[in-house]
Formats: structure tokens, C-alpha cells, sequence
């Protein structure tokens, strides 16, 4: 059978075969470009040489969170369009890989796309290409329905068409969560996301007052849980109420890149939650396995396993 048909193959109809996975990871696959610049943001000029090459990887925000929780030893399947072409292969090369359950549906306009501009710092500049979406893109509901139910967990990125998956999801009863990435608390694409799931997380970086935003986000939605994550300030927890302020963790080596180390912090925190853990707990995985994700470089795919993960929550602080 076809990787490029949008049709299961192994291990994707494991989900529906037993009945159960632990997280159904929805939209959020695609493949980046990775340049390294000499200086963020970058000085115009007619041309530079790039002597660390330009390299084109699997990996965007659901490829990393689905990559984050299957090291951990959860069992994951994948939902989003994916296109007939290069890119496409490079998604599905990375789910067989890495033993994650993939259902890609045909995309015409292309499998998505990204450029980050990579600092000598580890700091990110991001381009995404919009031109690989659709206005009518929908998941079928009959799909979504069923791997959703055959899951413990749901995970459901920002990008489109997950917004309108949104009502299917909350009608299956199956906890969600969901990352709004650099929202300032204002732009209206992310309320949907923000007010559906039971776990939310964001960055600090584009919100004047955290707090507020966070206590916004459990008055209006679902959520009992927010984390808001502040990168070398570690990150805010708002969890039945009380906010704490989680520690950073120092990176077991030097930073290279601080791609994805969002989505390892979500990836922890949920295999925490699923664990039975205390928020607390589920935070201090999620800022163990972020670090050690800044420590990945960019041109690769990678992410703390369970027994690394375990081990280091288990000693001191760094």
C-alpha cells in the first residue's frame, strides 16, 4: 500500500485495532528549513554563506510533540494532511522512524513548510509558507471521531484545520490540551484553541501579564491547568487555582537551539499528567525535557527518553 494515499499503514491501524493509545496528536506535521545566521535579527545584505549548510528535516510542533511523547514511551498516532511530494515523504520517513502512528490525509496544496533562521545563540526566527492550506481543509469527522475515542488524551495544535475539529473533539469527552504557542492574548485564531481544552499551555514571550492572561483563560474555557513557559525564567503554572512559578532547568549542554523545546515541554508534561503526577511534577518534567530539547541542534529530531527523563527528576535541581 502507498505511504501517499492518506491511508493507514502500520503501525497506524494499531489505534483502531486494540482500541487504545494514549495521545491522538492532531495537525501541526510538516518540515523545516534550518539556516543558521551569523546574528538575529539579520543585518540586510545582497547575500550571505552559510557555511553550516542548509538542511531541510522533518519536524514541526505535532511532529515534535508526537516524537517527544512516543521517547517517553506512550503510544501515539498522528492526524493531519500531508501532500503527495518530498516534503510528505520526509513526514512520513520520520513517523516510521520512530514508530508513531500516522494517518496522513491527501493535502493537493502541499505538504507545510517552514524556514527558521537559527541565531548563534540558539534564538529562532520562523517563516511559515501559508500557501500549503486550503480555506475548505476539514479532518473527516467519521476519522477524527474514531481515533479520538480510541485515545486517552488529545493534543491538538493550532494550525488548520484543527479549529474546526474543535466541536467533534469536546463531544467525545476525551481530555485535550493544547499549545497557543507566542499568543499575545488578543488575536481571536487562538480563543477557540484556548477555551476548548482542559491543559493549555503558551509562551510568556508576547504577554505583558501572564497571570492575567492565564486566569483569563480558566474563567472563559475548559482548563484547570495553564502553563505558561518563559524560557531561561522557567515558566508559570496556574493550576487548580494557585499559580506557582516553576524553575528553569539548566541544559545538560550547551544551547544550540531553542526549536522545539516548546513542544518537548508539553510532550513531558502530559506524559506527567498521564502518569497520575501532580501539576507540579508535570511541570518540572516539562522543564527537564525542554532544556535537553535547546541542547538538540536544529538540523535533527530528537528528544529525552523516559528512563533520562526519570533519572534527572529524581536528583538535584540544576
Amino acid at each position: 500500500m502507498s505511504t501517499r494515499t492518506g491511508e493507514a499503514h502500520a503501525p497506524q491501524t494499531d489505534a483502531l485495532r486494540t482500541g487504545r493509545t494514549d495521545v491522538l496528536v492532531l495537525g501541526g506535521a510538516g518540515v523545516d528549513t534550518i539556516i543558521h545566521v551569523p546574528e538575529l535579527p539579520l543585518p540586510y545584505a545582497d547575500s550571505y554563506m552559510i557555511d553550516s549548510g542548509i538542511r531541510t528535516r522533518a519536524g514541526q510542533t505535532g511532529d515534535f510533540v508526537a516524537l517527544g511523547l512516543a521517547a517517553l514511551g506512550l503510544r501515539i498516532h498522528h492526524l493531519d494532511l500531508l501532500g503527495d511530494d518530498p516534503e510528505g515523504d520526509l513526514v512520513r520517513a520520520l513517523h516510521r522512524e520512530h514508530g508513531i502512528g500516522l494517518t496522513a490525509l491527501p493535502q493537493p496544496a502541499g505538504t507545510r513548510r517552514a524556514v527558521n533562521l537559527v541565531g548563534p545563540d540558539g534564538r529562532r526566527l520562523s517563516l511559515y509558507d501559508t500557501s500549503r492550506a486550503r480555506p475548505g481543509d476539514r479532518f473527516p469527522e467519521e476519522t477524527l471521531g474514531a481515533l479520538a475515542t480510541a485515545a486517552r488524551h488529545v493534543h491538538v495544535t493550532i494550525t488548520q484545520p484543527c479549529a474546526e475539529a474543535l466541536p467533534v473533539l469536546t463531544a467525545t469527552g476525551v481530555p485535550l490540551s493544547t499549545d497557543l504557542h507566542d499568543w499575545d492574548g488578543e488575536n481571536p485564531y487562538h480563543e477557540p484553541f484556548a477555551y476548548a481544552a482542559d491543559v493549555v499551555f503558551l509562551s510568556a514571550a508576547a504577554l505583558a501579564d501572564p497571570e492575567r492572561t492565564m486566569r483569563r483563560i480558566v474563567e472563559r474555557g475548559r482548563a484547570r491547568t495553564v502553563v505558561a513557559t518563559a524560557g531561561p525564567d522557567g515558566a508559570y503554572l496556574l493550576a487548580d487555582g494557585e499559580l506557582t512559578r516553576v524553575p528553569a532547568e539548566t541544559p545538560p549542554a550547551p544551547v544550540v537551539d531553542s526549536n522545539g523545546a516548546g513542544d518537548a515541554f508539553a510532550a513531558a508534561f502530559l506524559y506527567g499528567r498521564l502518569a497520575g503526577e501532580p501539576p507540579e511534577t508535570c511541570a518540572r518534567y516539562g522543564a527537564i525535557a525542554g532544556a535537553y530539547a535547546c541542547t538538540v541542534p536544529a538540523s535533527r529530531a530528537d528528544a529525552m527518553d523516559r528512563d533520562r527523563l526519570l533519572r534527572t527528576a529524581a536528583g538535584p535541581r540544576r
